[in-house]
């Protein structure tokens, strides 16, 4: 009985604490403002590189974005939208759909994030005990915070997901965004068409069997595929873009 004991205590331990890998979380009225905000300030780098953004509709969102791409936006402008978000858009049940979603399949997403944990790099992969994911029924689709370890995914009221019907698929591409953002990205001003095609290829060389489904975007240098060609080659991924940055210029 002893034995039997210390088995489950050790089987509940271990699934709690991968579950702890990830907490979802549904957006409150003024989280979700503040989120449809930001994609209107940026609302210029989602049209140049041909982003589908999803935002409410109606006059005062046609005006925002207008002034957004002026560069006019002011503290006056974030009021009224914060306002018109918690009076006529919020309802915390359109969440509900996608939030059970995402829950559905978070052990294969813990999985593969204490999988990263386990790989050898030569450079620093930033990694977070507790990754929060927000969801929100707007935006572009996906967004990461490397700084916190937060992700922010798009999802409808039914419960469906731009690019991927199962949410993982976005999601550890997020976090994989966040793991090289600092020491990689941002450290070799590495474009964004680039960035894209080293996460893309990082997850599909390392989870494709567990995502059958993952696609690689067009984007960046396709000569990048010449230099990560297996899952190994991301131990030197650092020495790679030196060199591949440094060739481009």
């Amino acid at each position: 009985m002893k034995i039997y004991c210390i088995a489950v205590f050790l089987l509940v331990t271990s699934m709690v604490f991968s579950q702890s890998k990830v907490q979802v979380n549904i957006p409150t009225a003024k989280t979700e403002a503040g989120y449809i905000w930001r994609n209107i300030r940026d609302i210029g780098f989602f049209e140049k590189h041909n982003y589908q953004l999803s935002l409410p509709r109606g006059p005062l969102m046609e005006k925002l974005k207008a002034k957004a791409r002026k560069n006019q936006l002011t503290d006056e402008d974030y009021a009224a939208l914060e306002k018109f978000v918690v009076d006529k858009v919020y309802r915390k049940t359109d969440y509900e759909a996608g939030y059970a979603a995402t829950q559905k399949n978070l052990p294969l997403l813990n999985k593969m994030v204490n999988e990263i944990g386990q790989m050898k790099f030569k450079w620093p992969f930033k990694m977070y005990k507790t990754y929060q994911i927000t969801l929100t029924l707007y935006g572009p689709g996906g967004s990461y915070d490397p700084d916190q370890g937060s992700i922010i995914i798009f999802t409808t009221r039914d419960g469906k997901f731009k690019q991927y019907k199962d949410p993982i698929n976005t999601l550890i591409h997020e976090i994989t965004h966040i793991g090289i953002e600092n020491s990689i990205i941002r450290k070799y001003n590495v474009p964004h068409g680039l960035k894209e095609r080293i996460v893309d290829t990082f997850v599909s060389l390392n989870f494709k069997q567990y995502l059958p489904n993952y696609r690689v975007q067009n984007m960046g240098d396709p000569k990048l595929d010449n230099y990560l060609k297996k899952k190994t080659d991301f131990a030197n991924l650092e020495t790679i873009v030196q060199k591949f940055v440094k060739k481009k210029e």
